[in-house]
């Protein structure tokens, strides 16, 4: 299979006439293998519109979202960014080349040290794994220039606005553990304000500030 032709026509056809127009983000998919992130019975379907599974009830996101939440977090380079479920590392690898570090979590160890090794292969050393309790942050390196949710939230965690720079933008999926609304906030003067990008469904966001496993 030609996985390069295959990145060109979901960027083309998944995600510019989607509205993606941001330079920097469509770069950096075009850099990032997504086959290399996806189980290898699944390397054949790495760049269909549509999440894929990859182990302990867990998905890598559709290729679309990826790239919208990404460009929602609107970032020049300098940013340090916090990753709540690393996942694949599909999305973390993409930050990685927007961004000066990204401090990810997961909470399932034996997801993070196989994104561990893909960073590695990949030569992508600006990037931090955490295993824990993503609903709680990470406080260690906070405050946070942005933060980005990769799982389904019944509300926006406190936690992780405390861990909000000011004028910091955090994009999460809140809603039921079955369907939610993409979210970005931007923190002004300890408060939020909001706005909505539409429905979306994600995997719960499981800990203690999150659904009860």
């Amino acid at each position: 299979m030609n996985f390069k032709k295959a990145r060109e026509n979901m960027i083309n056809e998944q995600i510019i006439k989607r509205g993606i127009k941001d330079e920097r983000v469509l770069n950096a998919i075009a850099d990032i293998p997504r086959e290399n992130f996806v189980l290898k019975q699944n390397e054949k379907d790495a760049y269909l519109d549509c999440p894929l599974p990859i182990g302990m009830g867990q998905t890598i996101s559709q290729p679309y979202m990826v790239a919208l939440m990404t460009q929602c977090l609107s970032l020049g380079g300098s940013e340090y960014i916090l990753e709540i479920g690393t996942g694949s590392g599909y999305q973390t690898a993409i930050l990685s080349k927007l961004t000066t570090r990204v401090y990810t979590v997961e909470r399932f160890k034996v997801l993070s040290d196989r994104a561990r090794e893909k960073f590695n292969d990949l030569d992508l050393k600006n990037i931090e794994t955490i295993v824990g309790d993503g609903s709680q942050g990470l406080e260690k390196y906070s405050p946070y220039d942005a933060i980005m949710v990769t799982a389904g939230a019944e509300q926006i965690p406190k936690k992780l606005i405390e861990q909000l720079k000011e004028n910091g933008k955090i994009i999460i999926p809140v809603g039921s553990s079955y369907f939610q609304e993409l979210l970005l906030g931007k923190k002004i003067e300890n408060k939020l304000k909001v706005k909505n990008y539409g429905g979306c469904v994600f995997v719960p966001l499981v800990g203690r500030y999150g659904w009860v496993e």
